[in-house]
């Protein structure tokens, strides 16, 4: 399998992190409200890719960044 790397500044990797935990929680809701077997088991496999991309992620990003990193509010300071 290649490797594909990117590198980020703090901000952008709070715009990708920020995009990442809306779509895991958008496919989470899906898959717990949907009734059709075959949407649940598609986005399903998805979610399961998104959380595998999304954990080893958030964890560099807090570890390099700080909590702060996870606040994704647009209220002014």
């Amino acid at each position: 399998m290649s490797q594909f790397q990117l590198n980020l500044v703090e901000s952008e990797l709070k715009i990708v992190l920020e995009a990442l935990i809306e779509m895991e929680s958008r496919m989470a809701h899906i898959c717990e409200t949907s009734d059709d077997e075959d949407e649940i088991a598609d986005i399903g496999n998805d979610l399961i890719e998104v959380r595998l991309l999304l954990k080893p992620l958030l964890a560099k990003a807090v570890a390099q960044y700080g909590e702060g990193i996870r606040n994704f509010s647009r209220e002014p300071l």
